[in-house]
């Protein structure tokens, strides 16, 4: 099974960008489907953004889409994800989770085998 380590969060004002990495070891990441998810404390992980195995199909949540991106570079073992315009409710810690599965969407916590240990986000209004 891959194993997945996220990195690049921080903190930032308002109308910043971040870009999120998702780095996968121990098996290639090409094989999996990866999505975004967030979470802050006190509520559910709450889904963001998947993208299929060769990268050529996305899905994002209605309050991110267009500002974030998620594209994937499989030669890097590496899944991303853009954010622009962040919003102070844009704050929480990301994960980022894959699944084998070869068709459907992807958008619940149950759907995904594997996790990140989360990264955390905080944007300042």
């Amino acid at each position: 099974q891959v194993q997945l380590v996220e990195s690049g969060g921080g903190l930032v004002q308002a109308g910043d960008s971040l870009k999120l990495s998702c780095a996968g070891s121990g098996r290639t990441l090409s094989t999996y489907a990866v999505g975004w998810f967030r979470q802050v404390p006190g509520k559910e992980r709450e889904f963001v953004a998947t993208i299929r195995r060769s990268g050529t199909m996305t899905l994002y949540a209605d309050s991110v889409k267009g500002r974030f991106t998620i594209s994937r570079d499989n030669a890097k073992n590496t899944v991303y994800l853009q954010m622009n315009s962040l919003k102070p409710e844009d704050t929480a810690v990301y994960y980022c989770a894959a699944h084998e599965r070869l068709f459907g969407w992807a958008t619940s916590r149950a759907e995904y085998d594997v996790w990140g240990q989360g990264t955390q986000v905080t944007v300042t209004s």
